[in-house]
C-alpha cells in the first residue's frame, strides 16, 4: 500500500516537473527564434557605427525594405526595415523630418521620428516586434530595431530630408488644388522629371503644381486648366 501511495506522489513530481521544463523550454524557444530573426532579418555586417560628418539625407526603398543612409551625397550605410502592408501602405514622396521623441507610444520603440507628410501621421520609429523587421508588416510607418533607431536618430536632425521610393500608384481621379494624396505625389514626380516643377513631391497640390499643370498643359496643346484630366493623365503615363 504505501509503495503505491510512493508511486502515486512521485508520478505526481514527475508529471509537474515535465510541465515545467517543457514551459521553460518554449519559452527559451521563443526567446531564440526572436533573437535569429532578428539578428538574420536585420542585421548588415560589417558597416560603420560612427557618425556620418556630412549632410544627412535618408532614401526609403519600399520594395527592398531598406532604409538607406547618404552622407553628402554618398551612400554611408543600410538599415533593413518594416513598411507598410498593401492596405495601409507607406507614402511614397519627398518628405522632411518635422519632430524627433522618446518612448512615444506603445509598439513604437524607443524612438520616433514624425514625417510631415500632408494626408496623415506618418514616421520612422522602433519596435517591440523585431521579427517584423524585413517585412510589409506597418499601418505605414517605417519600422526599424531598436537599437538601429537610436542610432539614427541620434544622426538625424530636424529638417532631414527622407525620400520614400517604390511603391506603384496610379492616378485615377482628377486632381486639382488643394487635392492631397499619394496619386498627387506621382503627378508632382512626373512633372518634376519632365522639367515643369523645381518644388518637392510632397503630395500636396497647391499653387506651384498647379502652374506645373498649367505649363504642360500650354506646351501639349490642351486646355490650360491647371486641372488634371483623363487625356493628361494618358498623355503623362502615371
Amino acid at each position: 500500500m504505501k509503495r503505491l501511495q510512493v508511486l502515486k506522489v512521485n508520478r505526481r513530481y514527475l508529471y509537474f516537473g515535465v510541465v515545467v521544463l517543457l514551459f521553460f523550454g518554449m519559452l527559451a524557444g521563443l526567446w531564440g527564434i526572436d533573437y535569429l530573426d532578428e539578428q538574420e532579418l536585420a542585421a548588415i555586417p560589417g558597416q560603420t557605427s560612427q557618425a556620418p560628418q556630412g549632410q544627412v539625407s535618408l532614401v526609403v526603398k519600399i520594395n527592398e525594405r531598406m532604409l538607406e543612409v547618404y552622407n553628402d551625397g554618398i551612400l554611408y550605410k543600410k538599415y533593413r526595415i518594416a513598411v507598410g502592408k498593401n492596405d495601409t501602405p507607406t507614402p511614397i514622396g519627398e518628405w522632411n523630418v518635422v519632430w524627433k521623441d522618446f518612448n512615444w507610444g506603445d509598439g513604437f520603440g524607443t524612438r520616433w521620428m514624425g514625417l510631415n507628410v500632408t494626408w496623415g501621421l506618418y514616421g520612422i520609429h522602433g519596435t517591440n516586434n523585431p521579427w517584423s523587421i524585413g517585412r510589409f508588416s506597418s499601418h505605414g510607418c517605417i519600422r526599424m530595431r531598436n537599437r538601429d533607431v537610436e542610432e539614427l536618430f541620434e544622426w538625424t536632425p530636424i529638417g532631414t530630408t527622407v525620400k520614400i521610393v517604390g511603391r506603384k500608384v496610379r492616378v485615377q481621379r482628377k486632381l486639382k488644388y488643394q487635392t492631397a494624396g499619394a496619386d498627387v505625389v506621382v503627378l508632382q514626380l512626373k512633372l518634376k522629371e519632365l522639367g515643369y516643377l523645381d518644388a518637392r513631391a510632397d503630395g500636396l497640390f497647391g499653387p506651384s503644381t498647379e502652374a506645373a499643370v498649367r505649363a504642360y498643359q500650354v506646351t501639349q496643346g490642351l486646355e490650360p486648366t491647371g486641372v488634371t484630366d483623363k487625356r493628361m493623365i494618358e498623355q503623362l503615363g502615371i
